[in-house]
This record gives structure tokens, sequence and C-alpha cells, in this order.
């Protein structure tokens, strides 16, 4: 019997990642935040000509980073998540930032890759499952957590908070970046931009706000918030 893994015609790919695809195609955008490889947990084979479109995309994005979802438009009049404008990621010393990111980030996070996305970026994201790769889950596992920014250090997100571990890193997994919730948010330097682009006060690109039935989901790259607290 063959393994899965060696059938070149498939790419594996979560349900909540099928849904991110269905959004996104939905919304007329071919943006997908998804990653292909066998770091991805429960994966399900997709047909040949959707595969190749999902490739396609993925050389659309910058080297070392995959295409990302679209986040969900801010609803008026709701009380989170917080909203800021577009001024927070204005051209800086160093991209949207004043300072690169800081060089010994947490959970052997790659220097490279977060300051990326962190400082030059708007809409790419590490690849999906990456936060498992690094050495979070070995240090972390079972704790609260405070994530902080990898640029300045300031605390970003509490986690987990109103939930269990298992429910944080369960929800985490089906949707390949870590995820919070409205009470997780450190809400004295987190924004969301009109767009549901998740930012920090000092321009640093996070994720987006991607809802779902419970609520608002914030969808963040560990390496953004690997930082070592100042």
């Amino acid at each position: 019997r063959t393994p899965r893994s060696s059938i070149p015609q498939l790419v594996q790919i979560t349900g909540e990642q099928m849904r991110c695809v269905a959004r996104s195609a939905a919304a007329g955008t071919q943006r997908l935040r998804l990653a292909r490889g066998p770091h991805l947990t429960g994966p399900r084979p997709i047909p040949r000509n959707m595969a190749s479109q999902l490739r396609l995309n993925a050389t659309n994005a910058p080297e070392g980073l995959s295409d990302g979802c679209k986040g969900a438009p801010v609803q008026p009049g709701a009380k989170l998540p917080l909203v800021g404008d577009e001024s927070i990621m204005s051209k800086k010393a160093h991209g949207t930032t004043a300072q690169p990111v800081q060089e010994n980030l947490r959970w052997n996070c790659d220097w490279k890759t977060a300051d990326k996305i962190c400082c030059f970026n708007r809409h790419y994201a590490e690849f999906a499952g990456y936060w498992t790769s690094t050495t979070f889950l070995q240090e972390e596992k079972g704790k609260e957590v405070t994530f902080y920014d990898s640029v300045t250090g300031r605390p970003l997100f509490i986690a987990p908070r109103g939930r269990t571990w298992e429910e944080f890193e369960a929800e985490s997994r089906s949707h390949g970046w870590p995820s919070f919730r409205d009470e997780e948010v450190v809400w004295d330097d987190v924004r969301v931009l009109p767009d549901g682009e998740s930012v920090s006060l000092a321009g640093t690109h996070l994720g987006h706000n991607l809802p779902d039935k419970k609520g608002n989901r914030y969808c963040i790259n560990l390496v953004s918030v690997a930082g070592r607290p100042q």
C-alpha cells in the first residue's frame, strides 16, 4: 500500500483550512492560509485540480512564508475587538516597526521568518503547523503562557484563559496557528484594523481575526508573539 505522503497529486489540509479556502473563494480571492507537509493535524486529501491551485498560490508568497486568509471585517458597533486605524502600520525605521525583532526569540523561532512577517508584511503567514515544529509545546504544555511582541517585548496574549489547555491546543492545531479568544488578548497593546488584520500598537503584524460561532478568534503567527519581556 502506497503511503499517503508519497502520493504526489494530493495535498493534505485540515478541515479548518478547507473552510478557510472556501471563505477566500467566496470573497473572490485566491488567498489561502495553509501549508503543505506531514506536520498538519487531521489531514484529508483534496482533488488534483484544487491541489494544483494551492501549489500555484503558494508560489506567490515570499520565500519561507505561506499565503494567508483574509481577515473578517470588524462589525460596526462591536465592543470587541478594539479597532485601530491604518496609521499604526505606517512606514517606520524598520518596515512597519521602529526596530527589528529581538535576536533571541523564544521557542527557537526563526529570526528571519519573524522579521519578514512582523515588520515587512501585511498578509503572509508562517506555514500552518509551524508552531508545533518549535519547542513551544515541549516547554509550555499545560501552563498559562504570556505571549510577548517579538519586536518590543510587550505582552499581547495570555492563554489559555476561560478554557482548558487542551481546548486551546486543539483549536490551534485544528486551524494551524495559535488561536486566541477575546479574554486572552491584552488589549493595552493589540488592535484589529477594519479589514480584520491583527496588529500591535508598535506596528507588528500579528495575524488576522477569523470569527466563528463562538466569537472572535485571533489567528496569530507564533513568530510574531515569541518575544522576551522587556
